[in-house]
């Protein structure tokens, strides 16, 4: 593997932001766990895939404009204001709240566009136009009901979908190299800022399944069960950090490095928004599926919280797989069967208990960990 070339770390004022966007994170756990239903679960996917998308273009945005003046501070601490909004109507977003919500989301497309100036001037129409249409259609949804309301959310989702195509397709000269300069431009990544900032971010998400713990154990009795039920969740919370961060993350920086410039773009994309919706989407479930299955440990669960715990971890290793395909990271095998198995485990919370469960999952993260050690110990030595 090549050695990593050396770049700008995340600010603090960036990491600031992502608390603030986690935020939105935990109000979908909180809209989650109060009707752990398949229709909650897919409303509160469509919100967090409309709102990953405009963080992912700030984490960009950071990356080639570093917030080192006060101009730029205050508009991306107004982007923050934004997302606050967003997550305080999460819980109404399809009720009372969505004008609220999608006004919200309109602030934080505007200061992005405003933001995005800094950088690529006029380039930023191929962005601002699309980002705002979805997130007026995030508005307009507030204004129905039913059907009408989710087709216009899902129209948000085609909008946001196409714009990297815009970008990279639309603006095209005879001679093709008008284009060629937008990707290179889009492409002008700094390896070892992005990489850090999605990494610090999935970090944040996973301090909100360890509130979940403390929120699941509530007024519960200092017993044997509730500390063993509390450490089992850490422990299965601290295997799912393990499968990204003991290796993954400084590999990834190095192929990001290896990466021509016009090519890092996409690779970002399919890396750090495709695979990382369903990694930060399963952090959520299980930190829902987690609140609800805490205080009846030695029951059988209802099939929401067991399929939300089970669920959450699967989602997880699903985007990992992902993830590690995209960027050419082997092994591959064991994580992707591992995925099955997982949801597998659903059937012990509702057919034995919530801690037969957990020790399950526990002990499958654990064995994909081991057997992925030694092949790799075996991969060094050849």
């Amino acid at each position: 593997m090549p050695a990593v070339e050396p770049g700008r770390r995340v600010s603090t004022l960036e990491l600031f932001f992502d608390l603030v966007f986690v935020f939105t994170l935990t109000q979908l756990t909180v809209m989650l766990t109060a009707d752990l239903s398949f229709a909650t679960a897919g409303r509160v996917a469509l919100i967090f895939v409309v709102l990953f998308w405009m963080y992912g273009a700030y984490a960009y945005l950071t990356n080639q404009v570093p917030p080192d003046r006060p101009s730029r501070r205050i508009l991306l601490m107004l982007g923050m204001a934004s997302f606050l909004v967003c997550a305080l109507a999460i819980p109404r977003a399809f009720d009372d709240g969505g004008v609220v919500f999608g006004l919200g989301f309109l602030a934080v497309v505007l200061v992005h566009s405003t933001l995005y100036t800094r950088s690529h001037g006029r380039d930023v129409i191929w962005y601002a136009v699309p980002n705002s249409l979805a997130a007026l259609s995030v508005t307009a949804a507030g204004l129905f009901d039913g059907l009408a309301a989710d087709g216009l959310w899902l129209l948000a989702l085609v909008l946001q979908f196409v714009t990297p195509f815009l970008a990279e397709h639309g603006p095209r000269r005879r001679d093709g190299r008008e284009a060629a300069f937008l990707r290179a431009q889009l492409g002008g990544l700094d390896p070892a800022h992005f990489v850090e900032r999605h990494g610090l971010l999935l970090i944040v998400a996973f301090g909100e399944s360890v509130i979940a713990i403390g929120i699941g154990i509530g007024d519960l009795p200092f017993t044997a069960n509730v500390f063993g039920a509390a450490f089992l969740a850490l422990a299965l919370a601290s295997a799912l950090w393990w499968t990204y961060f003991v290796r993954d993350e400084d590999r990834a920086e190095a192929v990001f490095a290896a990466t021509p410039q016009d090519r890092r773009w996409r690779l970002a994309m399919n890396a750090y928004y495709y695979a990382f919706l369903p990694m930060l989407l399963g952090i959520a479930y299980l930190a829902a599926g987690v609140k609800k299955s805490l205080g009846h440990l030695t029951e059988q669960l209802h099939t929401g919280p067991a399929v939300a715990v089970a669920g959450g971890v699967a989602l997880f290793l699903a985007g990992d797989v992902a993830f590690r395909a995209v960027l050419r990271l082997t092994p591959l095998t064991y994580r992707a069967t591992t995925v099955p198995i997982a949801l597998t485990t659903a059937l012990l919370g509702t057919h034995l208990s919530a801690l037969a469960q957990l020790i399950a999952l526990v002990a499958l993260l654990v064995t994909m960990l081991t057997v992925e050690a030694r092949w790799a110990e075996r991969d060094s030595a050849r």
